[in-house]
């Protein structure tokens, strides 16, 4: 058994404990919060007559219902099913009798309420466990306290205290109101896994019935009295400003409040991480309809003109960064030969290994590579929206948002309010893919709302979206392979840079397992705004890593997997370096259990197989993707996939996760880009960007778990960036030809 010590001290836990319709609440930190799950109407539990609420807490009422209140914002990844499990585990509650409620915004009470970098389970893990185990001590304590006997003599199963030898029993609701005055203890017993009950078995997402019924849960459901309409129209290129407007029109039309222009970030504020904005002047339009705002939005006449270079200060989590923005309307084959430039020059050393310059002139054959991807939208299903109702000394928002935290005090400067007069709801969000940690989105709708001095709901169209940037970058990287007369990998060689960042991995395999390595980077600075995407930077550099060594093992004659195998059997047992941010033994766990798993080897006729192997975000996962050539176009049959994240909390929710992440990493690679010319996107919706149907997605997935007593990672963006390299691997079988430039329907061969 684990003995832990509590995450929060023995005062602040009995400060934030109370009794409320004679039940048990226990309040925790942001850090030991989690969700649990709501009982169907057809369960028809009978629940207490008052519940005390607070901001995070997990509440016991006295007919034995548990209600717990989570801050993670949820965006389809199920954390509100698997993090309450988590708590009903240690509490040894049943599970029909837990509900699940969204806890409201509260930075002071959650600190950063953040929904991003699949570390939702990973961060909360031992916190829920230990506010369950510490409720279920409490309760032990009393019950012991009311019979006169050891603690260590009472047991718990689904919400009961037993004590065998005397034959009492009692109900957590009809204990918790003495519960609730035991002090809290300073250490809990942790189950073991073999123990476990409720974690590792499937459960039905807790809000699944309210989704397909179409119940008011998103953003652009939020209902309020008397809200008006707003959209705003931003500059048509990046690289363009507002210069002048004419509304007269538009003022005129049926229905409309008002036009006017905003501006959303003063010159001289500090930004935060993710105050990203590409348009800070933007021209709203008012109205008290949908339809009657977006036909005065066309009546618009607007002027824009162009941008000067500027700069602007980025709190970086406390570290100050300048950030330069150039002018210019920038295209995207003027990107392209940027980047080509640049990796033909020696770039900034990040890591070097050995002697790799005196390795490849020895080494007996030598491959180079070069490897691209475009940007990429963000698309989610539900447009950016949000509601806001801004008055002289106070603000309710409401609208989805990844990181609630973040964007507070921006809020609170724009506004010129105190952070306590703020107030914003988490709604769920329709997709999220990092696209709304950038919550501009919000800033605007407050400002809309003081401007008109009424509650609003600003609505983005599909092409707003997509034209207001935050992309995922457009990326290059060059890799170069030295083998022996033996064909053993004796050297390596790894450049990376991009549009306006890099995506380059230093300490990532194969680094460690080859004894002369060297990694460099470079950087293209834009005006276009890119910010995090589904597993950022590994969304690129996993799919060409993989392809690469593909070719590599090619070149060595050797099996793709085995070739794997084989390096990272080196980099476990006589590893090069220090810094090497993998387990050789994991990512190698995964490659053979997906090899099993696909009966990797057998020949399969008509089929083309392609593997990959990747680490990000803490989890371990391979893919064996199968495809065939129906009419001429390539078609993934079969995927298969095993990922290493430690304890899986709930292998349905894990499953799908999976499932979503190969799928649209099949949809990214082949299909996705967005492309520029004199600064504009070329593609504003979905006529022209186009997106994975369902007659391409695979027609079999399986996902295969490592089964270990590891803590729980990642798992939300893990599967997702092999795809692209299992995927590329298995057209080259297909076809006899490498795809080395995304997307691949559409491959382009660069010049240089």
């Amino acid at each position: 058994m684990d003995q832990i010590n509590k995450s929060i001290g023995r005062r602040a836990f009995i400060r934030n404990t109370g009794l409320a319709g004679g039940g048990l609440i226990l309040g925790f930190s942001w850090l030991n919060s989690c969700k649990p799950k709501q009982v169907t109407e057809e369960q028809v539990l009978q629940m207490p007559k008052e519940w005390f609420e607070i901001n995070s807490y997990l509440k016991i009422g006295d007919n034995g219902v548990v209600t717990i209140l989570c801050p993670n914002p949820e965006f389809g990844q199920n954390v509100m099913t698997s993090m309450p499990m988590i708590v009903a585990e240690e509490l040894d509650v049943a599970w029909e009798n837990v509900m699940v409620e969204m806890a409201p915004f509260n930075a002071e009470t959650f600190g950063m309420q953040f929904t991003g970098g699949s570390q939702g389970i990973r961060r909360r893990w031992e916190g829920l466990r230990t506010v369950g185990a510490s409720a279920k001590q409490m309760l032990k304590e009393a019950a012991a306290q009311q019979w006169g006997v050891p603690v260590a003599e009472i047991t718990t199963e689904n919400g009961v205290l037993t004590h065998s030898a005397s034959g009492k029993s009692i109900g957590y609701g009809e204990i918790a109101s003495a519960a609730a005055k035991i002090a809290v203890p300073e250490e809990v017993t942790l189950k073991t896994p073999k123990d476990f009950k409720v974690i590792r078995t499937s459960k039905k997402n807790v809000e699944g019935s309210k989704i397909v019924s179409g119940k008011p849960l998103f953003g652009l459901d939020y209902q309020y009295e008397g809200t008006l309409t707003a959209m705003a129209t931003h500059p048509p290129a990046f690289g363009l400003k507002l210069k002048s407007f004419d509304a007269t029109q538009a003022k005129s039309m049926p229905g409309i409040v008002d036009v006017f222009s905003i501006k959303t970030l003063n010159d001289d504020y500090e930004r935060n991480y993710f105050d990203t904005n590409a348009f800070t002047e933007l021209v709203v339009v008012v109205g008290k309809s949908t339809w009657e705002v977006m036909n005065a939005k066309k009546a618009l006449s607007v002027e824009w003109e162009p941008i000067q270079n500027y700069s602007f200060t980025v709190d970086r989590f406390g570290a100050k960064a300048k950030t330069d923005v150039p002018s210019g309307l920038e295209s995207s084959e003027g990107h392209y030969d940027q980047m080509v430039a640049m990796a033909s020059k020696p770039g900034n050393v990040v890591r070097k290994d050995g002697n790799p310059e005196e390795a490849f002139k020895k080494a007996a054959k030598v491959i180079e590579r070069s490897y691209t991807c475009p940007f990429l939208a963000h698309n989610c299903m539900e447009p950016m929206n949000f509601f806001a109702h801004v008055t002289e000394d106070s603000a309710k928002l409401a609208g989805p948002l990844q990181a609630p935290s973040l964007i507070e005090g921006t809020l609170a400067a724009r506004l010129g309010l105190p952070v306590d007069k703020i107030e914003i709801e988490m709604t769920r969000m329709g997709g999220g893919f990092g696209r709304r940690a950038y919550a501009h989105y919000a800033v605007e709708a407050a400002l809309i709302s003081k401007q008109v001095n009424a509650p609003v709901k600003l609505m983005y169209t599909r092409e707003d979206d997509m034209t207001f940037g935050i992309y995922r970058p457009s990326y290059h990287a060059t890799y170069k392979a030295g083998l022996d007369e033996n064909n053993n990998l004796v050297a390596f060689h790894v450049k990376a840079g991009g549009v306006p960042e890099t995506p380059l991995f230093a300490n990532r395999f194969p680094a460690g397992a080859v004894d002369n390595y060297l990694a460099e980077q470079w950087e293209i600075n834009s005006n276009i705004t890119v910010g995090a995407f589904r597993a950022p930077r590994s969304n690129f550099m996993a799919g060409v890593e993989q392809s690469f060594l593909d070719e590599v093992a090619e070149l060595a004659g050797k099996d793709p997997v085995d070739f794997r195998l084989e390096l990272l059997d080196r980099a476990k047992n006589n590893p090069v370096g220090e810094e090497n941010d993998y387990e050789a033994d994991r990512l190698a766990g995964v490659l053979e259990l997906v090899k099993e798993k696909s009966n990797w080897g057998e020949a399969k006729p008509g089929m083309f197989r392609g593997v990959s192997a990747y680490f990000c975000h803490n989890t371990y996962a391979a893919h064996v993707v199968d495809l065939a050539m129906e009419g001429g176009n390539p078609r993934v049959q079969n995927a298969y996939c095993a990922i290493d994240c430690g304890i899986v909390v709930n292998p349905d929710a894990a499953t799908n996760m999976a499932e979503g992440g190969i799928v649209d990493g099949i949809g990214n690679a082949m299909y996705g880009t967005l492309s520029f010319k004199d600064g504009a996107p070329q593609q504003q919706n979905f006529d022209r960007y186009r997106m994975i149907r369902n007659s391409e997605a695979p027609k079999n997935i399986e996902v295969h778990f490592v089964q270990n007593e590891i803590d729980p990672t990642g798992l939300g963006e893990p599967p997702f960036p092999p795809v692209f390299g299992a995927l590329a691997n298995a057209l080259y079988k297909a076809t006899g030809s490498r795809k080395n430039h995304q997307p691949f329907i559409t491959d382009r061969e660069l010049k240089g």
